[in-house]
């Protein structure tokens, strides 16, 4: 089950969704889910329900707030389609390490204020862009965020980019999960080996995964990479994070 909220910050009103199982009759675990450049759609609320229903509370926030509310892809066209990937690139580019870092406030403050979540230990992950927003939110908040993923993410470890995550991973506490697309141009391999370096000198606790065959965007099962196994171990490899890392209590 889900329902609408709206959280107020200084850059404006953002349109968020939580979700909980039916009924989840306590405080669960939270967890923040952030969709891929395409925004908000059918198959993330369908994502932030199956991860809900294995016990937890989710918190899925509108990334694009300050340029639209709701979905930001029209009905019946795709978030790739060339006449919409350039509204989708301006609005991203908005969402600079500066903007990240007061939307991640705005985010866990939301999280401690709303019944349905136990902020004790939250979890985040994030698919494409978002990625980059997973790991640095565990930098930036490392006292509460306990486990970041990340799925089919992109430029994490761009050379020559003074705003790559990769060069704040030392301060990460959490667990990490990082599930690469096999042959991902938008993170090639040198950037994962980048990556892997990076958080082994940090000495954080993580866990990198090639997904052989699997292209860029293989969870988004409306795009036309998708990759049903692939999803599905998507979703064995978070739901054990989160359970390592969060300790959910059982619904029910």
């Amino acid at each position: 089950m889900s329902r609408n909220i709206e959280i107020d910050t200084a850059d404006g009103c953002i349109d968020a969704h939580v979700f909980t199982p039916a009924p989840a009759g306590r405080p669960l675990p939270a967890v923040i889910m952030l969709t891929d450049i395409g925004g908000l759609r059918p198959c993330y609320h369908e994502k932030a329900q199956i991860v809900a229903d294995a016990g937890y509370a989710v918190l899925m926030p509108n990334i694009y707030y300050r340029d639209a509310q709701g979905a930001v892809v029209p009905e019946g066209k795709s978030f790739r389609d060339e006449d919409v990937r350039p509204t989708l690139f301006d609005y991203a580019g908005h969402l600079t390490p500066h903007a990240q870092r007061r939307d991640f406030q705005a985010w866990i403050d939301t999280i401690d204020a709303q019944p349905e979540f136990d902020s004790a230990a939250i979890g985040v992950v994030g698919y494409c862009m978002t990625g980059a927003f997973a790991l640095r939110m565990a930098a930036w908040q490392a006292e509460r965020i306990a486990a970041a993923a990340g799925f089919h993410s992109a430029n994490l470890a761009k050379a020559d980019d003074p705003d790559s995550p990769v060069h704040e991973v030392e301060s990460i506490r959490a667990q990490v999960y990082l599930g690469h697309a096999d042959g991902d141009t938008l993170l090639p391999p040198e950037q994962i080996a980048r990556v892997d370096e990076a958080l082994a000198k940090a000495g954080v606790h993580f866990c990198t995964e090639l997904y052989k065959g699997a292209g860029h965007g293989y969870t988004a099962k409306d795009a036309p990479v998708y990759d049903a196994r692939a999803d599905a171990r998507h979703y064995r490899r978070l739901l054990t994070l989160f359970e390592e890392a969060l300790q959910p209590r059982a619904t029910g």
